[in-house]
């Protein structure tokens, strides 16, 4: 009983630089690190929730696991809002569109699997989305039939996001008047959107960190008040992504066009040199999912004697669709330069991926490299 304190509250509220939460990055490029996040970093996240048509009235939804930024984050805009907010502890297809359905939800998240899932039951077009006002996607990246089944299915506003564990969730965003399939502005489907107001963002030369001008790839850093504090008992890693003057250096490769849009084109450690020429999995990826008989698919670099890699795709055909390797590569051909076609092409029944729905390239590396 010596611990025993009294039941009133304290009224203790912390600085604004100490840690209030620490999650783990996905691991698909390595270990996962503990991210220190601030209780400046998680007000600053929650400045986003009127972007996404947040308030006291919502009835919110997330299938996604709390120990993603994605789960917990989302979870948190509704408490920061005196919101409902509903968890889905498996994620059932059918189960999910029934609780979007008769629980009248107002906002929802979704990894972009799950969204594919979803559009793909039967009869879900004709259900009763009437309550939602938007949903979120992000975590992996998307392909154009994905989105454009999605807003026929929910006929809501949609939000692409793009975030880090290391950003405390979104920072860059595709706003809903920037879907528009089929019309002028098609294009951006394939972008992440730009960044929300507070955020800076710059694409750099990997290792100078020279600034690199529009249309040229290069690593996307980040600076913003929801940018973390560092890893967890990892100085060193710490020390490699933050720079001394604030920027995250995130790992991921893109480029931002003249209109400031940012166009993801894949982890830096996952881009492909075949023959001295730069092959961005993502833009291989985005022209086979256009193909009606792909479900999924993933790209890798296997190793070349003569080109030192080349493109490798593993590719999950949609139920009761059969198609060859050879279509495939002629389907693509139209769409893209010939050094970037896949040299070998695999059926395989699923993509390994993490909770938060990220395909595990290093195992598929492992696996068929």
């Amino acid at each position: 009983m010596a611990h025993r304190h009294e039941p009133v509250d304290p009224g203790w509220c912390g600085d604004s630089d100490d840690t209030v939460l620490q999650m783990y990055t996905s691991g698909t490029t390595g270990a996962p690190k503990g991210v220190l996040t601030t209780h400046r970093n998680l007000a600053a996240a929650a400045e986003t929730s009127p972007h996404w048509r947040f308030d006291a009235d919502t009835v919110s939804l997330t299938p996604l696991p709390m120990f993603h930024i994605g789960g917990i984050g989302w979870a948190f805009l509704g408490l920061w809002n005196g919101a409902t907010t509903i968890l889905v502890g498996e994620f059932v297809p059918e189960a999910v569109l029934d609780v979007l359905e008769q629980e009248r939800i107002t906002n929802a998240i979704f990894v972009p699997t799950m969204l594919q899932m979803l559009a793909a039951v039967p009869g879900a077009a004709e259900r009763d989305f009437a309550a939602l006002r938007s949903i979120a996607y992000g975590a992996s990246p998307i392909t154009t039939p994905v989105l454009t089944a999605a807003l026929r299915t929910f006929r809501c506003d949609l939000f692409g996001v793009y975030g880090l564990t290391e950003t405390t969730g979104g920072v860059v965003q595709l706003d809903p008047g920037d879907h528009d399939p089929g019309g002028p502005r098609e294009h951006l489907l394939r972008s992440a959107g730009r960044p929300l107001p507070w955020v800076d963002l710059r694409i750099a030369e990997p290792e100078t960190g020279a600034a690199r001008a529009a249309g040229e790839v290069g690593e996307v850093w980040l600076r913003a008040p929801n940018v973390m504090a560092g890893y967890f008992g990892r100085p060193a890693e710490t020390t490699a992504a933050l720079t001394p003057d604030g920027w995250l250096r995130t790992g991921d490769g893109g480029y931002v066009d003249e209109a400031g849009y940012l166009f993801l084109t894949d982890r830096i450690k996952d881009m492909i040199v075949s023959g001295g020429e730069n092959v961005y999995p993502v833009e291989v990826e985005e022209a086979l999912a256009q193909h009606p008989a792909v479900a999924e698919v993933a790209v890798i670099g296997v190793p070349h004697e003569r080109w030192g890699e080349t493109v490798k795709a593993l590719v999950v055909c949609r139920d009761g669709v059969q198609v060859d390797a050879e279509e495939l590569v002629a389907f693509a051909r139209g769409r893209l330069a010939g050094y970037k076609l896949p040299r070998a092409l695999a059926f395989v029944d699923a993509l390994p991926r993490t909770a938060s729905g990220k395909v595990l390239k290093r195992e598929l590396r492992a696996r068929y490299g």
